[in-house]
């Protein structure tokens, strides 16, 4: 099995996918409509199915839940936002190895939602944001030592409604792990991903 090593060029490489995905995020923000959307009905729970893709042909999907429990808060200098809590299960892959490689892990995280001004009341828009905590079987799979059975689950997403209530979204997130350099090892995974989340 090849021993996974990080380099610069991988480390370029996430970073270049998180600053275009911060840019894609800012440049939708300044074009849009000064008008903000309406988050969805706080009394809803939501259940999503994700994939994912990252560097060294690593691939997840994650099957997470929301129940209704939404607190809507004022924070300084953002302004009106929703928190809710969400757990997942989360399914890793590695193809490239000689030999495929998988793990599973769980996770739970609080999810700051935050409306964004209008694209089109159509497609209303959300960024959302968390920092969450993560358990995963295997600390050496698919050629990486990530250094701990205990990870931190980043997470910056857009989030696209496909009907003007919010039933149906859809999600473009970038996910990154990380123990949070609680052990020498820790060469972290960074994700991008799409979801498709049901409201209900």
């Amino acid at each position: 099995m090849t021993s996974y090593k990080p380099t610069r060029y991988n480390a370029l490489l996430r970073t270049n996918a998180l600053s275009s995905f911060l840019l894609l995020i800012a440049i939708l923000t300044v074009s849009m409509k000064t008008t903000a959307t309406q988050l969805p009905d706080r009394n809803k729970q939501a259940f999503s199915v994700e994939y994912m893709t990252g560097a060294s042909d690593m691939h997840g999907m994650r099957l997470a839940y929301r129940p209704d429990f939404n607190y809507d808060l004022n924070i300084p200098l953002i302004g009106n936002t929703r928190l809710s809590w969400e757990t997942s299960l989360n399914l890793f892959d590695l193809h490239g190895s000689a030999k495929n490689e998988a793990t599973y892990g769980v996770s739970l995280s609080p999810v700051f939602s935050k409306a964004l001004p209008n694209l089109s009341k159509h497609y209303p828009l959300t960024l959302e944001f968390g920092i969450g905590v993560a358990y995963v079987h295997n600390e050496k799979f698919g050629g990486v030592d990530i250094g701990s059975y205990y990870q931190f689950e980043d997470r910056l997403g857009l989030l696209i409604g496909l009907d003007k209530n919010q039933n149906s979204e859809i999600a473009i997130r970038y996910i990154h792990y990380s123990n949070g350099g609680f052990n020498t090892k820790n060469p972290g995974l960074d994700f991008l991903s799409v979801a498709y989340i049901y409201r209900f």
